[in-house]
């Protein structure tokens, strides 16, 4: 079950990607130079007040330096790149493992 979540949640994260990945490669053709879109500034445009939320909440109930060097770091990336390492990230983690053969067993 617990695999099923996080390869779900793989799923959800790759097709953000994918979405993010069409509208910037739009805006890079009718611009006719490379245009990549902050995940930031994507956040900022579509929910702002929950950006509030979190940089308030993220400040009072983790630390101030969690939000200064890290979480600007991470919203100044590219949003498909972030969703995208989040998607292999998830599947990693939701994987199933390969099954061994026995220790003495014969491999072909």
């Amino acid at each position: 079950m617990i695999r099923f979540l996080f390869r779900l949640l793989a799923m959800i994260a790759l097709s953000v990607a994918a979405i993010m990945a069409v509208l910037d490669a739009t805006r890079s053709i009718a611009a006719s130079a490379l245009v990549t879109t902050p995940l930031g500034e994507s956040w900022a445009e579509t929910l702002p007040d929950l950006l509030m939320l979190a940089e308030q909440n993220v400040r009072h109930y983790i630390h101030p330096l969690a939000w200064d060097p890290v979480a600007l770091f991470v919203l100044g990336l590219p949003g498909f790149a972030v969703f995208g390492a989040l998607a292999l990230l998830f599947y990693a983690i939701g994987r199933r493992p390969e099954r061994r053969a026995g220790r003495f067993a014969i491999q072909a």
